[in-house]
């Protein structure tokens, strides 16, 4: 799959601005359907609705009147959105301290059942049949808001829950949290008849949470992970069986979300890799993408629309996010597109980086072919053409690279050859996948990067490479030949 950032070529109107905790769904076979969200320290109600046969975004006008005399859903986050043929359902969230229960319906087009006459049939021993045809006859681009009285088991106020459509009549919802408690009880609403009724299970069950989500995954609606009692982000996978008989969606993609940085870490992190359940062996795996994929991110939402998925919005813990982006098989035509070259700083722009590992300016006509120009962005490099000084510690000074290096040779390796361990640890690392390196790796690992960079940076801006002194005195030369930012 190739990711590609969305760019005014791909569709006309004016997209939804950015925003995080809203709801898209696929209304028909047609359109996708934004509501709602949290952006600016507001909580929004508005709709955008993506067109897809015309490739168009726009804002329809809508009608329709709920208890209170308003046309549709107060503003809200945090909400459940599925839909069900020509029509989406909204159930909860949160407007700013206040979880909500109440449940609308947007009517995206109305459908009016005409009755023919009854045709009358006489078979051989004269028993008579009654035949009527019904004509159903769909107008579009009618959008009514309806606030819906439902019966039976009603669920409770809550946010973060998650639902998802069984077959073309039934929602099925799960979790959440209402404020004092995460919650695990799980409700089938039928949109025919409006009742809700609580379902009662049987044998092991999730541990109550809310912020996972809920997909119907062949006959069982799968649930995956989410913020459970005492505090902890979960990553653990369930199946209910036993909702429905026929097969619906075979595959569960997941991208992004907001898990723990570990023991180490005070802060929450955000991902940007998509993973696959694999429904033949049940296992999850990574799914391969090309190209640099979007920023890391949660709260956003992430739309099917043919072999393509239309990813927008959502939250880092700093920025809300107002980007569109399509991940796309190989062969589509928007992965042979070509990404956007990031322009460069003004000359005279300088960038601090953080420990004081480098402070300068950087002039980008002087290196502006070079590949790594946007590895230094990313790593915080930014080196003077005209004063080339950086205070970065020397390799063989750097005490946890050679204790890290020391501690990994074991006894292969004699410990006071500091250049053989350190280029031993170079080697298992560039064998090693991401994954599998250690957190404790990471701060000598980026300084050797960083290191790297620098001394060849330092050889493009001399008469000839680089050199330095080892243990024993000796000038050593190196080289670093790098063809590209992903290469190194």
């Amino acid at each position: 799959m190739h990711w590609v950032k969305a760019d005014d070529l791909d569709f006309g109107g004016n997209p939804p601005l950015g925003r995080s905790g809203h709801t898209a769904v696929n209304v028909g076979k047609s359109k996708v359907v934004v509501f709602g969200g949290f952006a600016d320290k507001r909580f929004l109600d508005d709709i955008a609705v993506y067109d897809i046969e015309n490739r168009l975004w726009f804002t329809p006008e809508c009608t329709g009147s709920g208890s209170d005399g308003q046309v549709g859903p107060s503003p809200r986050a945090f909400h459940v959105a599925v839909a069900i043929d020509c029509n989406m359902f909204i159930f909860g969230g949160r407007s700013g301290s206040k979880r909500m229960g109440d449940f609308w319906m947007l009517d995206t087009a109305h459908v009016f059942k005409m009755l023919a006459c009854p045709i009358v049939a006489l078979d051989s021993i004269s028993f008579y049949f009654f035949f009527t045809i019904n004509f159903y006859i769909y107008l579009p681009d009618i959008w009514q808001w309806s606030e819906l009285t439902s019966y039976g088991d009603l669920p409770s106020l809550r946010e973060f829950a998650a639902a998802s459509a069984i077959g073309n009549r039934k929602i099925v919802m799960y979790g959440g949290w209402d404020g004092k408690k995460w919650l695990s009880d799980v409700y089938i609403l039928d949109t025919i008849s409006l009742e809700w009724m609580e379902l009662s299970i049987t044998g092991s069950v999730p541990q109550p949470r809310c912020g996972h989500s809920a997909t119907m995954v062949e006959k069982r609606l799968l649930i995956f992970g989410g913020r459970g009692g005492g505090g902890p982000i979960m990553s653990d996978l369930w199946a209910l069986k036993g909702l429905i008989d026929e097969v619906l969606c075979t595959q569960l993609l997941l991208f992004g979300g907001h898990g723990t940085g570990g023991w180490l870490s005070r802060y929450d992190i955000y991902h940007n890799d998509c993973i696959i359940l694999d429904r033949v062996s049940v296992q999850w795996k990574r799914l391969a993408t090309s190209n640099d994929p979007p920023a890391a991110r949660a709260y956003h939402s992430m739309t099917s629309i043919g072999s393509r998925y239309l990813l927008f919005g959502g939250f880092d813990g700093k920025t809300t996010f107002g980007d569109l982006w399509w991940l796309v098989p190989e062969d589509d035509p928007i992965a042979k597109r070509s990404p956007s070259i990031p322009s460069a700083p003004p000359e005279s722009q300088s960038v601090t980086v953080s420990d004081g590992l480098a402070e300068s300016s950087l002039k980008e006509n002087q290196i502006e072919q070079s590949p790594l120009v946007e590895l230094q962005k990313r790593i915080g490099i930014m080196i003077s053409s005209s004063n080339f000084q950086v205070n970065l510690v020397d390799e063989v000074d750097d005490k946890e690279l050679f204790e890290l290096s020391s501690r990994l040779a074991g006894e292969s390796l004699p410990t006071r050859d500091h250049l053989a361990c350190i280029q031993a640890l170079r080697d298992r690392w560039k064998k090693s996948s991401a994954s599998s390196i250690q957190l404790q790796e990471l701060g000598p690992l980026l300084r050797d990067y960083q290191r790297l960079i620098i001394h060849h940076l330092g050889n493009l801006r001399s008469d000839g490479p680089s050199t330095k002194s080892n243990l024993t005195g000796q000038k050593v030369h190196r080289y670093f030949h790098l063809k590209s930012a992903s290469q190194v």
